[in-house]
């Protein structure tokens, strides 16, 4: 009698996750380091060291496909001992074919090491991913120590994002006139007034303005409005764009006081493109594009000169620029002429973040300067000051901005006061109190979608320290040519994660500050700068920051209250899957039949009552604005 054999047994093979192409790794700050920390030293959790694994920091992700061949996933999990006391605080998940494996839940710097063991069979792609801890991303350095893979055949393999498709969803804009930008407009009494008329359409196009106060008159032909007031009022002018296909017209509401910055401003920041490396040329060539492209159309008025400009100081301690940009009044005057604003840089410490001259004891020479100069915006970066303040606490960390907003208050000009102090001491729970107009929430931003979206849903708590006159900042926006450098590429944000950054930096009324070299605009980036419905969310008069009014997983969804009674609504899928996600009217406090239309593709969707679903891409976002029939 012939012998039956014993069936093969599958020859199992373990492989190390840090054997992998790690450049595949999305992560929030810093590049992914092969059997080290994220700062290069012996992974360390708990005080238990691993000769294995791979040092990253959240938000953080890496895409492995297993061919449906893997058997089991383990590691050590936790936040790096290198960050001390410094904190941190992360989440990590195993994600297999869009479905949560396994969770260690909210992990600190000295915790021990959390061990997964996961089953995988028949999984097809898993991904490795951190999340920030709900505190936001700062010395979030994260280990996966001896992360291993045991496959039943084949290797696991890193995996870049999945392709998509370049799809421009706002319409062209028509040949007949349409007033954009700020509805409302805050000056100080006997400031310079500069208000320049917004409107898309053909030219050549005239312009008026009804019952404009005394003090300020308005050219027909630029639609620039000029002048100074004297005294405190309320004035509602209204404004006039004609051409050869019609006339368009819409109030504005000039509020002469306190208070400025009435809408977050709109503008471009040298920094993300071209870094240490501006020149006066950058900042022409950039006040040149803001025209050329139309831009300035659509309300966008702000040209901001980051760190690098500064020359030193003369004998009497005044501030000088440096050979790069020769004469600062002869480019404001250039950008003003173009009917746009200006803006500068600067830190309270002793040197910028670039080791440049800072205003440390010289305040009140450097506003002086700046009015002198016509600027129109500081940028006042923390940087050095820790020298002055190594551990400072709640005093020390306002006093630098209070010595500065009283400096910039005793000129006879407004400058838009930015704080850039990265939301140490939570300073949007006194940022208003103390002048500012928009502070920093946040590290800086990178052209990634863990350091974009980190920066952006954070803010979920903090709308009510928002609203007209001082607004939360998650930092500037990363489409177009970036690079930080005079050597700048294409951002990394794929088309689906670039629709969710200008959406959510829309509904969070956040300062949008453009961050590529305008002069290399292509159409996609263009159609995202200039959809006049998502910049009319930011630019609401109301000023309300969105809520986030559900979250579940990866899935959210934002809600703005509007000045006309209206919603915008945004639908967020943070997640790795094309999702559909449905939004409850029970959610948003609505009854009834709700008009929907999608703020994109400047389309009604019709009717709906109760709910609206639609499919969300992955990183991708559906915004609408919802109106009562």
């Amino acid at each position: 009698m012939a012998s039956i054999a014993a069936p093969c047994q599958a020859k199992m093979e373990t492989f190390g996750v840090e054997s992998l192409d790690l450049q595949y790794v999305d992560q929030g700050w810093g590049s992914p380091q092969t059997n080290k920390s994220l700062a290069g030293n012996t992974i360390a959790i708990g005080g238990q060291k691993f000769e294995h694994g791979f040092g990253t920091h959240a938000v953080s992700t890496l895409r492995i496909d297993l061919n449906g061949s893997a058997e089991r996933f383990t590691a050590a999990v936790g936040v790096d001992d290198e960050v001390g006391q410094k904190g941190g605080s992360v989440n990590f998940r195993l994600i297999g074919d869009g479905k949560i494996l396994w969770e260690s839940g909210v992990m600190r710097s000295g915790n021990p090491a959390k061990m997964a063991d996961v089953e995988l069979h028949g999984v097809k792609r898993l991904v490795l991913n951190v999340g920030d801890g709900g505190d936001g991303s700062s010395w979030d350095h994260a280990d996966w120590a001896d992360a291993k893979i045991v496959m039943s055949a084949g290797r696991p393999k890193a995996l870049g994002p999945p392709p998509e498709s370049v799809v421009v969803l706002t319409p062209k804009p028509s040949s007949g006139p349409r007033i954009n930008g700020a509805k409302i407009f805050g000056v100080r009494p006997g400031s310079p007034f500069l208000f320049a008329i917004s409107a898309s359409g053909n030219r050549p196009m005239t312009f008026a303005g009804d019952h404009l106060p005394d003090g300020l008159s308005l050219d027909p032909l630029t639609g620039r409005i000029t002048g100074k007031f004297e005294k405190k009022g309320v004035h509602i002018v209204t404004l006039t764009a004609k051409n050869a296909f019609g006339t368009a017209k819409q109030s504005l509401k000039i509020v002469c006081g306190d208070t400025i910055a009435l809408t977050p401003p709109l503008g471009w920041n040298s920094w993300n493109c071209f870094g240490r490396d501006v020149t006066d040329a950058n900042v022409r060539a950039a006040a040149d594009a803001m025209v050329a492209s139309g831009l300035i159309d659509h309300g966008w008025t702000y040209i901001n000169i980051d760190d690098c400009w500064q020359g030193g100081r003369d004998t009497n301690g005044n501030i000088l620029s440096s050979d790069k940009f020769p004469d600062m009044k002869a480019l404001t005057d250039y950008v003003h002429g173009k009917g746009l604003k200006i803006g500068i840089y600067s830190s309270p410490g002793p040197q910028t973040c670039a080791h440049y001259e800072g205003s440390h004891h010289h305040e009140e020479q450097d506003a002086r300067r700046y009015a002198e100069w016509g600027f129109d915006y500081l940028k006042y970066d923390w940087c050095s000051y820790d020298q002055i303040a190594p551990s400072p606490d709640h005093d020390q960390m306002m006093k630098p901005y209070q010595v500065m907003c009283a400096a910039l208050n005793s000129v006879q000009r407004d400058i838009v006061f930015s704080f850039c102090q990265y939301g140490m001491g939570n300073v949007w729970e006194w940022g208003a109190q103390i002048g500012g107009n928009c502070w920093r929430t946040s590290g800086d931003i990178t052209d990634t979608w863990a350091s974009m979206s980190v920066n952006g849903f954070r803010l979920a708590g903090l709308e009510k320290f928002a609203g007209p006159g001082h607004w939360n900042d998650p930092d500037m926006l990363v489409v177009g040519y970036v690079g930080w450098s005079a050597k700048v590429r294409p951002t990394r944000l794929l088309p689906n994660e670039q629709y969710t950054h200008i959406s959510l930096w829309c509904l969070l009324c956040s300062p949008l500050l453009i961050g590529c070299d305008m002069t290399k605009l292509d159409e996609f980036t263009l159609s995202l700068l200039t959809n006049d419905e998502v910049l009319a969310v930011n630019q609401d008069p109301l000023g309300r920051q969105a809520m986030r009014i559900v979250k579940e997983g990866e899935l959210e969804i934002w809600a703005k209250d509007l000045e006309d009674g209206s919603k915008a609504i945004g639908l967020f899928n943070r997640g790795e899957e094309k999702t559909k996600m449905t939004a409850k009217w029970s959610d948003l406090g609505l009854t009834g039949s709700q008009k929907v239309r999608d703020l994109w593709r400047q389309k009604d969707m019709g009717t709906f009552n109760g709910k609206f679903q639609a499919s969300v891409p992955r990183h991708g976002v559906i915004l609408i604005k919802l109106s009562p029939r």
